[in-house]
């Protein structure tokens, strides 16, 4: 089995026309945030599809919104990465949300949401998602005494 290669960028280093996915990393209470899909058992960090005429930062907020009920958060721009799989080279943007305020979880493909200490085992993508995680993170800890990329 193939597996990605994924590569973490400079923020803004991918021209937005370029762009096709949104990740936001979330955290509520000190907890991370996953979500599951209704047609899968694995969990998943919100994120999606950039739309047309929507900027990567618009999808975002769209996704974490649609995905976790969040109605309060303050987003980090983390990271621009590029994702080869198969050959097939997609262009991303990489976002951390603190979550203060959880509404009720819109209807839409997302069956749950539910909050981890750590990583959680089984993972929709977890070649991918394993790598955004120890990224996210690593940004943070560096950057824990500054405003980075506050959006």
């Amino acid at each position: 089995m193939t597996k990605p290669i994924v590569n973490f960028l400079d923020p803004l280093s991918i021209p937005d026309e370029n762009l096709k996915y949104s990740i936001v990393c979330s955290k509520y209470q000190n907890t991370w945030v996953f979500v599951r899909h209704r047609m899968r058992e694995t969990w998943e960090m919100p994120a999606g599809h950039i739309e047309a005429n929507e900027t990567a930062l618009q999808a975002a907020r769209r996704e974490l919104y649609e995905e976790t009920g969040a109605k309060e958060f303050s987003l980090k721009l983390i990271a621009d990465y590029s994702c080869d799989w198969k050959g097939e080279i997609n262009y991303g943007r990489i976002f951390f949300a603190n979550i203060t305020y959880l509404g009720e979880l819109p209807k839409s493909e997302i069956a749950e949401i539910r909050f981890f200490k750590d990583l959680p085992e089984d993972l929709t993508y977890p070649d991918i998602q394993n790598l955004v995680f120890e990224e996210v993170n690593q940004i943070l800890i560096n950057n824990s005494n500054s405003h980075v990329n506050c959006i």
